[in-house]
Parts: structure tokens; C-alpha cells; sequence
């Protein structure tokens, strides 16, 4: 018997596969991160992301300015100081380099890009840890005002869009309360709501120079384990004034962006994140896999999940090779 409905009939021709798919991807989605250090003339390559670099503000400009060009609407920044402490002063210093990356995109390119900063004290302690360390434990509570000071010194220096990486409970409060407070009631928060303590972060730390300098970051960031306490934590967030919610990181974490995604009414974003990169380049250098159709399928994984918008090393690769023609 001859079967009465045939689903590769919808498969046979590329124009009625494109008709019928069900997740399309846009290049509007896509946010491209960026290393910005302190100095001039700075180009570091990163030997575990390859194609990422550090970059000084001066050639950062020149950077976005080809970036741009191809695509990029939206980016994240991530400082590397001159200094740590114990008390991140760098993270909150209003002549930091973050604060000074926004100044000059936004008096280079306006409003043309979209600045998201984040906001987490990692990169710029001297212990590597999100928090204030008292007693060898990193103290929730006292974390909280140096992360609104910092929101609040993005805010000031230009940065559209703040967000908290950190995942001390309360933070998104304190920095609403603070930004509200500083005239800033129009700077959406992106809440990193449920971010895993995850492997895949390794390269991310290696360029950014933020890996603990003793314990790990269980304590404070997620159980992989865990699906139901990523609901409770977004539902947080969202109570305290999150305007965007984000799950990282992604690839291995499907079932949350569709877990989230079906849970609450704000947009959802995902982190692609540095191993998960870094996985792709190294498959493609050794001939184990098509670049360019790895990161189409992840991304559009990514995007079926429930991902409203997706972070991603890949981003400029993207626009550049007209990768989701």
C-alpha cells in the first residue's frame, strides 16, 4: 500500500523547503562580543578562540568600523584591566576601561550600535571571583552595591543596555533601584538569570584573564543538573526589573531556551559562548566538519529552542559570509 501522505514532498525543492521552514534566521539577532584592553596599538590574538582578540580601544574603533560594514548592530563588551584588586575598583572606576570603550563608540557611531555592557566584578578582582570575598566565601550581600555601581557607570559613560553576569541573588534589584535612582530609568537590564557553572567557559577566561584564583564559582552560579531552579531564577529576575532574560550557555542547554521561553512573556537570549566556539574552529581546522553548516545548524538550533536573540563569537563570520543565505 502506497502511503497516503508524503512529508518529502515538502522537501524536494529548496524553494518549497524555504516556504515551509518553520525557524528562519536574521542577522538582527545576532549580538557580536568584544575584549577591550587597556592601551593603544593592541592587537592580541587569542590562541584558544581563534579569530577573537583583545583589542585596545583604539583599534577596537577600527574593528567595529569594518564590523559595522558587514552587519553588526549590537555588541557586548568585556574590559580587561590594567589593575585588579580585591574590590574590583576598575569595575566602578568612571575612567575605566569599559567606560572608556562606550564613550568613544558611541562619539564614533552614535546610536548606529547598540552597546551592551557586562556587569560582573571577575575581570577586574585580583581573586578572579563574580563577589567580594570575606572569610574565604564569597559574600552575596556586599557584591551587590559595586554591581550597581557599576550598571550605573556604564550607564553614565553610554551603554544601552546593562548586563549582570555575576549571579548574586538580589543584584538585579540593587541595580534597577540604582539606575532608576540616577536618572537612568530607560536602560533596559539583560539578566544573565540562568547561567550554569559550565566547562565551556574555559577560553572565555583565558582571554579575558578571569579564571578563580582559588575555589570554583559553584557556589554562586548554577547546577548543570538543574532544570527546574533555572525557572525559579529567571522568575527572580524578572520580579526585580529584567527586561531581557538569557541562558548560557546554549548549545548544551537546549531544553532550558525551551524551558524559559515557554515560561515567561520578556525576551530570551542565549550565550554561544567561547567553548562551544572554540569546539566548531577546531573541528573545522582539522577537516572534521563544514564551518560554515556547523554554525548554521547550531544557530538555528539555538533559534528553534526559543532564543529571541543569540551572543556569538561566530557573528562576524556570519555577516561576513552571508552564512544564513
Amino acid at each position: 500500500m502506497q502511503p497516503y501522505y508524503r512529508p518529502r514532498r515538502l522537501r524536494e525543492k529548496e524553494v518549497i523547503r524555504d516556504l515551509c521552514a518553520e525557524t528562519l534566521l536574521d542577522y538582527k539577532k545576532l549580538i557580536m562580543p568584544y575584549f577591550v584592553i587597556e592601551g593603544s596599538h593592541i592587537d592580541q590574538p587569542i590562541e584558544s578562540m581563534p579569530g577573537v582578540r583583545r583589542l585596545s580601544i583604539d583599534n577596537l574603533i577600527r574593528t567595529l568600523e569594518a564590523d559595522s560594514a558587514v552587519g553588526v548592530r549590537s555588541i557586548i563588551l568585556f574590559g580587561i584591566p590594567h589593575h585588579k584588586d580585591e574590590k574590583a575598583s576598575g569595575a566602578y572606576d568612571d575612567n575605566g576601561i569599559v567606560q572608556k570603550a562606550c564613550q568613544e563608540i558611541k562619539k564614533h557611531f552614535g546610536s548606529t550600535i547598540l552597546i551592551i555592557t557586562d556587569v560582573c566584578l571577575c575581570e577586574y578582582t585580583s581573586h578572579g571571583h563574580c563577589g567580594m570575598v570575606i572569610g574565604g566565601c564569597i559574600d552575596n550581600d556586599s557584591t551587590l552595591d559595586l554591581l550597581a555601581k557599576t550598571a550605573v557607570s556604564h550607564a553614565q559613560a553610554g551603554a544601552d543596555v546593562v548586563a549582570p553576569s555575576d549571579m548574586m541573588d538580589g543584584r538585579i534589584e540593587a541595580i534597577r533601584t540604582a539606575l532608576d535612582e540616577a536618572g537612568f530609568t530607560h536602560v533596559p537590564i539583560l539578566s544573565y538569570a540562568a547561567k550554569y557553572a559550565s566547562a565551556f567557559y574555559g577560553p572565555f577566561r583565558d582571554a579575558a584573564g578571569s579564571a578563580p584564583q582559588f575555589g570554583d564559582r559553584r557556589s554562586y552560579q548554577m547546577d548543570f543538573r538543574n532544570a527546574r531552579e533555572a525557572l525559579k531564577e529567571v522568575y527572580l529576575d524578572i520580579e526585580e526589573g529584567a527586561d531581557i532574560v538569557m541562558v548560557k550557555p546554549a548549545l548544551a542547554y537546549l531544553d532550558i531556551i525551551s524551558l524559559v521561553r515557554q515560561s515567561v512573556e520578556v525576551p530570551v537570549c542565549a550565550y554561544n559562548v567561547s567553548g562551544e566556539y572554540s569546539m566548531v574552529k577546531a573541528a573545522s581546522t582539522l577537516g572534521f566538519g563544514d564551518e560554515a553548516r556547523l554554525v548554521r545548524e547550531i544557530m538555528t538550533a539555538i533559534f528553534r529552542a526559543g532564543a529571541d536573540m543569540v551572543i556569538s563569537y561566530h557573528t562576524v563570520d556570519i555577516l561576513k559570509n552571508k552564512w544564513f543565505d
